[in-house]
């Protein structure tokens, strides 16, 4: 499920290289979490989340032909989210 994942979203990003996908099996679910680079979030989510949809309904038919259930979660790089807080606090001491 994963390799599939990644290949989904290696062909739809800019930076291929800043993905990271974590996968989770537990009791016939598959949690599956994807970290994009922030500038590809955009990419992946697509116009009122038409891509991200598409690519949840691709593993869903995967799941099914495997018998399990899966679970698709899009997070926000976390470095990035860091840096962007220690902005806005160091703007409001200023």
């Amino acid at each position: 499920m994963k390799e599939l994942l990644e290949y989904i979203v290696k062909n739809l990003v800019t930076k291929p290289q800043a993905i990271v996908i974590d996968e989770q099996q537990q009791a016939g679910n598959v949690n599956l979490t994807l970290v994009v680079d922030s500038s590809d979030m955009g990419l992946i989510i697509g116009k009122s989340g038409q891509t991200i949809r598409a690519i949840r309904k691709l593993l869903t038919v995967r799941a099914i032909a495997e018998n399990v259930r899966v679970n698709l979660q899009l997070n926000e790089p976390e470095e990035e989210s860091r840096v962007e807080n220690q902005e806005s606090s160091e703007e409001k001491v200023s």
